[in-house]
């Protein structure tokens, strides 16, 4: 095969992977702190990326012209909507539903998840129709045979890797890093040592649903669509991501994350039969990995929570 070609096939994937990574880390922020899999996360992804859709409209509408601002206000408005919705379902939600059987959780944030789906669907105008996501930044690019380099794949690339650094940095080098991880870890002693520990839980979620608008911002960016029922498949990936490597682990988050990507770009290419087949051959070496290493390949056993 062709070495631009492999080059842009693994382009291609690192971006997918980006996206993946980011909704993982979410997943697995909140199964840190809580135990809980928040099955609806798929859904405040969309709810995002409709947010920032409708602030696009709205700035449009009042004069703004200059496409980079108009993206920067969009994705800090819906990456604060979306917090704030992350910890309203929180305190709603999970926290009273805290010392019931973890079927119930699942079911309820499961439900959650087509509330928020058909929402859209039924109260968004038009919203049964996929819509164009305006491109917001500059479609420079550069190609050296069958590779090409974009420059609005090379920003939302650079941009997706420093949120993930920067939430591995509040997580490790801040004082509410330190608390989410003292409550990841027991939540009994982080009260004793007077970690609030509902407050913990709240931020903890308003942060992996930002994550989620940033990850679907950056989805609506890259394809130049969006859908109500777009977060079904992110999430299920996301979810998949963060299960293969290891729940409650960050890092085991972003290396499931790329490694589906990667397993989705080696099936659409090396494969002898259509792309469309990409996603199953992805699940399949999935599940495989999962059989052989239940706990993820970054799993509890090897490294710290959270």
């Amino acid at each position: 095969m062709d070495i631009g070609l492999i080059g842009q096939h693994i382009a291609n994937g690192l971006m997918m992977g980006l996206i993946y990574a980011l909704v993982a880390v979410g997943f697995t922020l909140f199964f840190g702190v809580l135990d809980v899999i928040k099955f609806s996360h798929g859904d405040v992804l969309t709810w995002g990326v409709f947010s920032a859709f409708s602030m696009y409209l709205l700035l449009s509408w009042m004069g703004f012209e200059h496409p980079v601002l108009i993206l920067v206000i969009v994705a800090i408005v819906s990456m604060a909507f979306i917090a704030v919705l992350g910890g309203v379902i929180a305190k709603v939600l999970i926290i009273p539903l805290k010392g019931a059987p973890p079927l119930n959780v699942l079911l309820i944030t499961l439900m959650l998840g087509t509330v928020l789906r058909e929402s859209i669907r039924l109260f968004y105008p038009d919203g049964a129709n996929p819509k164009h996501f305006p491109a917001l930044l500059p479609d420079w690019s550069h190609s050296w045979g069958n590779f090409t380099l974009r420059f609005d794949n090379t920003v939302m690339l650079i941009s997706g890797l420093l949120m993930i650094v920067l939430v591995q940095l509040i997580i490790k080098r801040t004082k509410l890093g330190m608390a989410i991880r003292a409550v990841s870890q027991d939540e009994e002693t982080a009260r004793l040592m007077g970690i609030n520990f509902n407050l913990v839980v709240y931020i903890t979620f308003a942060l992996g649903s930002a994550l989620a608008a940033f990850a679907g911002v950056t989805y609506g960016l890259y394809y130049n669509e969006l859908s109500f029922n777009m977060g079904l498949l992110l999430g299920a990936i996301g979810f998949s991501a963060a299960a293969v490597g290891g729940f409650g682990n960050i890092y085991g988050a972003i290396v499931g994350g790329f490694l589906f990507a990667m397993l989705q770009t080696i099936g659409a290419a090396a494969l002898p039969f259509a792309s469309a087949y990409k996603d199953v051959f992805a699940f399949g070496v999935v599940i495989v990995i999962m059989a052989i290493k239940p706990t993820g390949l970054l799993g509890e056993k090897e490294t710290e929570r959270v």
